[in-house]
């Protein structure tokens, strides 16, 4: 006769089994992605690495309340962008705000890689919630309304950060350049 309680045992470690390979499997499948946000948005792969990993950790306890696959990369955006975010306001690296950041000094075409570091570096100078905003329409190509919903706020306020992002970008490069475009 089966013994009923290694029988419930036997059970629970093969349902801990499966839970750990769905898990790995979320971690291999979505990892480069949570990288990405974080360290689009730090500019430190260390200070990234450490903002997936908390990621991670906290999808760990959430997994199992998390409905599918869609809602899975839902939430790790989200908990990616808040965690960046969130760990900029504690370190507070030597931030320079876009004004203060040097004019460019590059004569070059759009596809120079020098300008484009420089485009990095005054993307990186916005303010928290429009540069997240650029970072997950640009780089991780999300719509305003899908950014709205990672973001929490209005799809209105989305679009504003992009625009007012934009516009003071291309001001920066204008001048930078000498009014050439």
């Amino acid at each position: 006769m089966r013994n009923p309680e290694a029988a419930a045992a036997n059970s629970r470690s093969v349902e801990a089994a499966q839970e750990s390979r769905t898990f790995a499997d979320v971690v291999r499948t979505h990892q480069a992605m949570v990288f990405s946000i974080a360290y689009h948005f730090l500019r430190d792969r260390f200070a990234a690495e450490e903002v997936a990993q908390d990621v991670f950790l906290q999808l760990h306890a959430k997994l199992v309340g998390l409905e599918n696959g869609e809602h899975v990369m839902f939430w790790l955006r989200r908990t990616a962008s808040h965690r960046s975010i969130d760990y900029a306001r504690r370190v507070r690296p030597g931030t320079v705000g876009l004004e203060e950041a040097p004019e460019l000094s590059v004569d070059g075409d759009p596809g120079d890689p020098m300008l484009r570091d420089r485009l990095r570096t005054l993307i990186a100078s916005l303010p928290e919630a429009p540069r997240m905003a650029m970072i997950l329409r640009y780089q991780e190509e999300l719509m305003p309304e899908e950014i709205a919903r990672v973001m929490d706020m209005p799809v209105s306020t989305v679009k504003s950060h992009l625009q007012r992002s934009l516009a003071m970008l291309r001001e920066k490069i204008e001048r930078s350049m000498g009014g050439v475009t």
